[in-house]
Order: structure tokens, then C-alpha cells, then sequence
């Protein structure tokens, strides 16, 4: 898959692009929990970066589908810089609450969803099916497991790199470096022309307006199931940070994250090497049920070690939902809203992200670290609940048309 033409084109400054999910929400935490002395109001202001992110970030996926990643990504990160900048500024500054909210909002909706757009460029690349000659690649799913890999990756490096400059240089510094290495890598992903998707230039030229991914019924449930893990990483981050504080040792945090992290990242290596014979439906609901065991006991431990190895566990959980659900979407969604249907997830999972940030962050002001740790078992579970109960909607299109018409013709 690697030695495919100009794939390290656009994986590398992909890499450095896709940074700010996993660094900013640590970040604005560290920084707002050092000049205001809350978790609550951290988390707040880092919420409403994820809620705002959720609700661009599909958006900007559609404009990409139609007008190009590069039209999208250029004015985008120029603008996360500027904002990410000013949001500093006003922390340092102690500004009053509602200026960091409004700082907030442009911050999150400016964050470049170079992660779907990498997986876009992965299915131009290698065909999808989509095509004239209706080529499917087999290196698809190979492609979809080494995109998770890569998002945990980034799991690992961001937050202890986002920590290890807050707590040791300065608390600006990670939303520093986060702005910067979003603009270099920004800038350098959306130069990489040659390897972009096809441009819908019928639908462009036309002015018709077309469907939303979301209007198929699967991306709904993945949309919410998403919202799960979103759930794991924000209050793993919340608690976690809490967690470290109390013990008096918070340089500890990036390590304890960066654990959770790797287990993802060693989880998505076995998914890829594996020749899955199990349907990704039923992948899905075991990876959801194993994540949910596996956040029930999060609360009850109080040793880092102990805690950092349940955290592995959760870590090793997690990759295998993510890869599923993304590898579900290439059968849901046809290739021209595929930008927009990613974006979707991960919008998802940004605003889970947001939801749990603000939620431990209470609970961790009020009643400790051990109580932040119940939010991602409440997550996770709630949509366990959701991908049992609409399994059917996650069926293939083509499995689905069948179903259908099998149904018509018995009902006729």
C-alpha cells in the first residue's frame, strides 16, 4: 500500500496536519486551567471548540467534495492560526468568560479535517469501485487500518507533546505549537494537487443541490455511535489530567494519555494484518460491547500503574470500532459524498470529545478524578445501545437494496 505512486505525497504533511485533534482540546485545558484554577470553566471553553468543530466540519467536507480539499484547506488553517492566537492571547490576558467562548467558536470550526480527506484521497488513489472500470481495490481496508493507526498515532504524540510543552516551557505553548504545525502541515497538504480527489464538476456547474451523506440512514448511526468515543478520549483526557493532579504529579498525564493512546494505535496494527471473515456489523457490535467492559471499571482505580494498564485496555478497544465504522462508510456512501460522510464521524466524534470534556470537567471540580472516570462508561454504553438497536441501518447498500426487494416481492 505504501509503495502506492505519491501516497507519501500527502501522508506526511498529513501527519503534521492532523495534529490539532489531538492536541488542542489538552491544550486549551492546561492553559485555561493554569490562569483560572477550573476544570469546569477549561472544559467549558474546550467544548465549545468541539461542538463548533462537530458542526463546520461536515460542511467543509461537503465544500471539498465539490470544489476541491485545496479551496477548502487554504483559507482554513490561515484562519485556525489567527484564531488559535487570539484565544491565547485572551487566556494570558484574563479576559472574561464570553470573549474566550467567542475566541472558541472560530477555533473549532477552522480545525482542517485533514483525516477524512487523507482517507478521500486513499480510495481516488487506489479505486474504489466507484470508477468506469469498477475496480475495488483489496488495499482499501488495508488503507482504512493504517488511517486509524495514524489517528492514534497521533493520539500518542499530540497529547504528551501538547502536556510536555504546557507543564515544562509554558502554558501557551502547546496551543502555540498546535497553531503552528496546523498551518505547515495545512498548507503543505493542500499543495499536494496531483494526489487530491476528482472534482464533482457536473454537480458544480449545475447548482443542483445534492443529498447529504447524512441523509443515508447508516452514517446517522455511525454518527452517534461516534459520539461514544468521542465520550473515551474527552474524559480520559479530563480525568486523567485530574487524576495526576491530585497525586501532585501532573507530568505524569502525558504518559498515563499516551498509554491509552498506544493501545489504539497497537489495536488498529492487528486489525490491518487481519483477514476479518466476520461481517463489519458484527465487528462493530463487539468492539462497542468490549469498549463499555472495558470503561465499567475506570473509576475504582487509584494506582497509576494499575490505571495506566486498564487504560491500554481501553486504548486497545477502541481501534477496532474506528476502523470498522470508517471501512462501513465506503459501502454506505458513493464516492462524490465521501469527503462530507468521514467528516460526519469525525465531527462526532470531536463533539462526544466536547460533550465529555465539560461533563468530567464538572464532575472533576465537584467530586473528584474517580467520578470523571464514569463519563466514558456512560458514552460508550449509550451507544452500545444505539448500534444494537439500528444494527440493520449499517447493512451495506447493496445488501440493503437486496433485503428490500426481497421484502416487496414477498409482500406482493
Amino acid at each position: 500500500m505504501l509503495r502506492t505512486p505519491g501516497a507519501w505525497t500527502f501522508l506526511l504533511p498529513g501527519f503534521a496536519a492532523r495534529q490539532p485533534f489531538a492536541m488542542l482540546t489538552i491544550s486549551i485545558v492546561l492553559l485555561l486551567r493554569h490562569t483560572t484554577g477550573s476544570y469546569g470553566v477549561a472544559g467549558a471553553v474546550a467544548a465549545v471548540t468541539g461542538v463548533s468543530m462537530a458542526l463546520f466540519a461536515p460542511q467543509g467536507g461537503k465544500l471539498a467534495d465539490r470544489y476541491g480539499q485545496r479551496a477548502v484547506l487554504v483559507p482554513g488553517v490561515l484562519m485556525h492560526a489567527a484564531s488559535a492566537g487570539l484565544l491565547t492571547a485572551l487566556a494570558l490576558g484574563h479576559a472574561p468568560l464570553w470573549a474566550l467562548f467567542a475566541a472558541a467558536v472560530p477555533t473549532g470550526a477552522s480545525v482542517p479535517q485533514v483525516g477524512p480527506m487523507v482517507r478521500a484521497r486513499w480510495a481516488a488513489t487506489l479505486g474504489d469501485g466507484s470508477g468506469p472500470d469498477g475496480r475495488r481495490s483489496p488495499l482499501l481496508a488495508t488503507a482504512a487500518a493504517f488511517e486509524s493507526v495514524t489517528d492514534e498515532l497521533t493520539f500518542v504524540i499530540g497529547p504528551v507533546l501538547a502536556t510536555a510543552l504546557s507543564t515544562g516551557v509554558h502554558p501557551a505553548s502547546g496551543l502555540i505549537a498546535e497553531a503552528a504545525l496546523t498551518l505547515a502541515g495545512g498548507l503543505l497538504f493542500a499543495a499536494q494537487r496531483r494526489t487530491a480527489p476528482p472534482v464533482n464538476a457536473a454537480a458544480r456547474g449545475s447548482g443542483e443541490r445534492r443529498a447529504s451523506a447524512l441523509s443515508v440512514p447508516g452514517v446517522r448511526v455511525l454518527a452517534v455511535a461516534f459520539l461514544g468515543i468521542g465520550s473515551v478520549f474527552g474524559g480520559m483526557q479530563v480525568a486523567l489530567t485530574a487524576f495526576t493532579e491530585e497525586l501532585g504529579q501532573p507530568g505524569l498525564n502525558g504518559v498515563l494519555y499516551g498509554t491509552f493512546a498506544a493501545g489504539n494505535m497497537l489495536a488498529g496494527v492487528a486489525c490491518g494484518a487481519i483477514a476479518w471473515r466476520t461481517s463489519p456489523q458484527r465487528r462493530l457490535l463487539v468492539s462497542y460491547a468490549a469498549l463499555a467492559l472495558a470503561c465499567s471499571t475506570l473509576w475504582a482505580v487509584h494506582a497509576p500503574m494499575a490505571l495506566g494498564g486498564l487504560g491500554l485496555l481501553v486504548g486497545l478497544c477502541i481501534a477496532p470500532a474506528l476502523i470498522t465504522g470508517y471501512t462501513l462508510v465506503e459501502s454506505l456512501v458513493p464516492a462524490t459524498s465521501r469527503t462530507e460522510a468521514f467528516t460526519w464521524l469525525t465531527g462526532s466524534v470531536a463533539l462526544g470529545q466536547a460533550t465529555a470534556v465539560t461533563v468530567a470537567g464538572q464532575v472533576a471540580d465537584g467530586f473528584g478524578a474517580s467520578a470523571a472516570f464514569t463519563v466514558p462508561l456512560g458514552g460508550t454504553a449509550l451507544a452500545l445501545l444505539t448500534v444494537v438497536a439500528l444494527r440493520g441501518r449499517i447493512a451495506p447498500r447493496a445488501r440493503r437494496i437486496a433485503l428490500d426487494r426481497a421484502g416487496a416481492s414477498l409482500s406482493s
